[in-house]
């Protein structure tokens, strides 16, 4: 009996512990990295919001990683100049040329405060007066602020490297422009991209909106609510991580019409409209209708460029096909049966259009005017030509001009006539009196004008430069230079303008695609069929209209262009 008790004191001595040992670490394990949780759905649509329900320790904060399984690294950024770019900055922003984080991510957390601070922000205005208005932002901490704790539940984010990349993708505007593409604004302003979001009824700051956190710290119950961003690509798919563990993933479903390349949702028939009023005016007035299409792109459209292309390098040739398509049909109402066309004039503008619109501007454009740099100085240039404009509408600039006179004069006199006599407007014919490269010479509705067109061609490389740099055409800079150096009436300038716009154009789309950057097919086809209505409609309304009821209109366009372009307001 005694032998007995031995072997089985013996045995209970060996293997008793270690049963307790086992349920001991058992009971650890539940009580410090058990996570139960599940998602409301596994697809989900664009913009709409997916639920995570589940329990996690209780006590703990909830912290949930949400991150796309499509990556991105410097080195594989699709845009040459946007690759050579990234690799500048790796440096100082401390990350890889090969760091690779995913495109989108989110942390929706209890807890915000282990992972950013609110600061104030200044925004609005250009780049040499920003700061015109004040808000909050959420800025990232930097790897060494951020709590173990919350370091463990960023899932995907493991390095110092990773969170410094990502902390750049988030928080200058060049990387939400070209990786994320998700822009957390005031008005129209970028402030800065979603990244960390709480619960949006304690916490009521504008990025937290559509966010909804419930959490039960007693018994570790939580639920939370985000809304997936509106233009996230088709099939994109998501994995969620629930304090560091990955309890399951989502795809997105379509929502609309997708542009590959804008990478946005967006009906064409939208961008169609946008184009028939862009192409009405500029048909009527020889510029401004490449200008009115990116203001239609920046501020309707919101075309962002596709994974590692900024947004700017796909808006710039995809804008160029209406001052191509616009001005066809008006072109051939000016050119060939209301023979108003000074085509040696608009030449020499076409040729010096094209050596600048194709080897000078794309490459000068796509390195350094980036979308947040594209604006302001867009905005600087329509504000000289929106001054001149409104000088030229003064009595002592028509005084100067008194060709300019005699033609208007002559216009209200047909105007009534015409009126009178139930019949439409006949204007004048532009006839060549002599042809030379430096003294051209011509006569329209019986005055004369005297052009050198070797100055002219030279004007045009430089206009040709900007064309392609902002790809928005050159008529906004010819018909006042037109109208200022060659004292030309309104009438004579606008078919010059539409003629040797379309050289600009074709070699400006020639340029990027030579580069890489490629328009989005639907974005132009939408502006094709925009622009040939409105040039149709342009040039049937341009009789209508006296040159100073064309250039106060001109002038008015380019002031509102200079107030957006320039940040100077946000509510548009």
């Amino acid at each position: 009996m005694l032998k007995i008790d031995t072997r089985l004191t013996e045995y209970l001595l060996k293997f008793v512990p270690f049963g307790i040992l086992l349920f001991t670490l058992s009971l650890a394990n539940v009580g410090f990295a058990e996570v139960s949780a599940s998602l409301s759905t596994s697809r989900v649509e664009a913009g709409e919001p997916i639920t995570i329900n589940g329990v996690i320790t209780p006590g703990e904060e909830i912290n949930i990683a949400i991150s796309s399984q499509t990556t991105f690294s410097p080195e594989k950024a699709a845009g040459p100049k946007e690759k050579l770019h990234l690799t500048n900055v790796a440096k100082s922003w401390e990350f890889e040329r090969d760091t690779t984080i995913p495109y989108l991510y989110y942390i929706v957390t209890s807890n915000p405060e282990s992972y950013g601070y609110i600061i104030d922000k200044a925004f609005g205005g250009a780049f040499f007066f920003s700061g015109l208005y004040k808000t909050e932002m959420l800025k990232l901490k930097r790897w060494e602020e951020i709590p173990d704790s919350a370091k463990s539940a960023l899932a995907p984010i493991k390095t110092e490297s990773q969170w410094n990349f990502l902390r750049y993708a988030h928080e200058v505007p060049f990387g939400i422009n070209t990786i994320g593409k998700e822009r957390t604004c005031r008005g129209k302003v970028i402030i800065f991209s979603r990244c960390v979001v709480t619960d949006y009824q304690n916490e009521s700051e504008y990025w937290n909106k559509g966010t909804e956190i419930y959490l039960d710290k007693k018994t570790g119950r939580f639920s939370a609510t985000f809304t997936t961003f509106r233009h996230t690509s088709p099939n994109t798919k998501f994995d969620v991580y629930v304090n560091g563990k990955n309890i399951g993933s989502y795809i997105l479903k379509p929502k609309g019409f997708w542009l590959s390349r804008g990478w946005r949702y967006i009906n064409p028939a939208v961008i169609t409209l946008g184009a028939i009023v862009a192409g009405t005016i500029y048909s009527m007035v020889g510029a401004s209708g490449g200008l009115l299409m990116a203001a239609f792109q920046v501020m309707f459209i919101g075309t962002a460029g596709p994974l590692g292309v900024n947004g700017a390098n796909v808006l710039k040739p995809s804008n160029l096909p209406l001052v191509f398509f616009a001005p066809l049909s008006g072109l051939y109402r000016y050119w060939f049966k209301e023979r108003r066309l000074a085509l040696p004039v608009a030449l020499a503008f076409g040729i010096g259009l094209f050596i600048g619109s194709f080897w000078i501007g794309p490459p000068l454009s796509a390195k350094h005017l980036n979308l947040t740099v594209y604006k302001p100085w867009l905005g600087i240039i329509v504000l000289i030509m929106a001054l001149r404009t409104l000088y030229e509408l003064s009595p002592r600039a028509m005084k100067k001009r008194k060709s300019v006179k005699e033609i208007t004069e002559k216009f209200s006199q047909e105007s009534k006539k015409a009126k009178e006599e139930g019949r439409k407007i006949k204007l004048g014919r532009a006839k060549t009196i002599k042809f030379s490269l430096f003294d051209y010479r011509f006569s329209f509705w019986g005055e004369e004008f005297r052009i050198n067109i070797a100055l002219f061609l030279f004007l045009g490389i430089f206009i040709g430069i900007v064309n392609a740099s902002f790809g928005i055409g050159g008529g906004f800079l010819m018909v006042p230079v037109m109208t200022m150096l060659g004292g030309l009436p309104m009438y004579v300038a606008v078919p010059i303008s539409l003629f040797a716009s379309t050289f600009g154009c074709v070699a400006g789309v020639a340029g990027y695609m030579r580069m890489g950057y490629y328009p989005d097919l639907w974005i132009v086809l939408a502006i094709v069929a925009g622009g040939l209505i409105g040039g149709l409609l342009g040039s049937r309304f341009q009789h209508y209209f006296s040159e100073k009821q064309l250039k106060t209109a001109l002038a008015i366009i380019l002031l509102f262009l200079v107030f957006r372009f320039l940040g100077i307001e946000i509510w548009v």
